[in-house]
């Protein structure tokens, strides 16, 4: 069976195009990572970039189906904790048991979602293929103008956000300040680009990373003192009072954060589920060195951890791993 976007829509479960666009207004304001620079996505190649999510999550085995059946991910490794799942070798997510967690509330401070950077244009049609033939529920579709962005939403309420970038010479700065909209995304146009007829995502393709953060958290100003001028991630949209995007090196944003359903929320419960810590992995050892200065100056206290991973708190309890290249 061949379909449309009204067809994609009503497989989701969204009635309407512009139910998903609302969804989506709200979401946003094939290489391994040991292949050549070159070749690797620009997200990955700055000086910082994402590396690993953790959730503490209460279905271990739900979690871990969805997370393969919806992503194509595969277990990398599993302990006592719970079990990491990525791409190959490559770990992406660790699903953290705790099976007697209270669900965090969507007006916490925590996890708005985790982004899954798909290698290529296509690698997105192919997915979003996969999702409406599943009659996976999707939340919202957009054109951000340098990339385009499906939405959903795990079995316990975790954000998810799967894009693919456009071309890097096609984004327009002024300045520092990249031009990101929510426009409707052409999803007759994406899919031309696969099969419509059947899924042939049977797996994560090789080259999926998380390509960015997106946080709740109570204050704007109190977000970006730390992860602005603490972290040492770089604006490239500060001017609305509700969020703000960062990035490292020129990307669009590793990192996004919104007051949009959390203005005010105070410190998050570690007994409750969502986001337990997200890295950032630093290429250049004086980088981190200096990261660690400026994190101790402003009175962030720090754990060393092994292989000198180290780990701050932001101001709402989010653990933040800083991991060398």
């Amino acid at each position: 069976m061949q379909f449309t976007r009204r067809h994609t829509l009503k497989f989701a479960g969204i009635s309407c195009a512009a139910s998903a666009l609302a969804g989506a207004l709200k979401a946003e304001g094939a290489v391994s990572v040991a292949g050549p620079a070159s070749a690797l996505p620009f997200a990955l190649t700055t000086p910082m970039h994402i590396g690993q999510a953790a959730l503490r999550v209460r279905d271990l085995d739900q979690m871990i189906e969805y997370y393969r059946s919806v992503l194509g991910m595969n277990e990398v490794e599993r302990t006592a904790r719970g079990v990491t799942l990525g791409v190959g070798t490559v770990p992406l997510l660790d699903l953290v048991h705790k099976p007697a967690a209270d669900f965090e509330s969507p007006t916490s401070a925590g996890l708005f979602h985790i982004a899954y950077l798909m290698p290529s244009r296509k690698d997105l049609a192919r997915w979003l293929v996969h999702a409406a033939l599943k009659q996976v529920p999707l939340t919202g579709f957009a054109d951000h103008n340098v990339s385009e962005a499906i939405y959903l939403n795990d079995p316990e309420g975790n954000g998810i956000e799967v894009y693919s970038d456009r071309p890097k010479d096609t984004w327009v700065w002024s300045g520092r300040v990249v031009k990101m909209g929510t426009e409707p995304l052409d999803v007759d146009d994406l899919v031309k680009l696969t099969d419509t007829k059947r899924s042939d995502y049977e797996a994560a393709p090789p080259g999926m990373r998380i390509g960015h953060v997106h946080l709740r958290v109570g204050e704007i100003a109190a977000a970006r003192a730390f992860y602005e001028t603490a972290v040492g991630l770089q604006p490239t949209q500060d001017a609305r009072s509700d969020a703000s995007f960062l990035s490292s090196g020129g990307y669009h944003h590793h990192l996004a954060v919104n007051t949009w359903n959390s203005r005010g929320a105070k410190e998050r419960n570690a007994m409750e589920t969502g986001l337990d810590w997200f890295s950032l992995t630093v290429r250049n050892p004086d980088d981190l060195e200096a990261q660690k200065t400026r994190l101790r100056a402003a009175g962030y206290v720090l754990v060393e951890m092994e292989n000198n991973v180290v780990e701050a708190i932001d101001p709402w309890g989010t653990r933040l791993r800083l991991v060398p290249a």
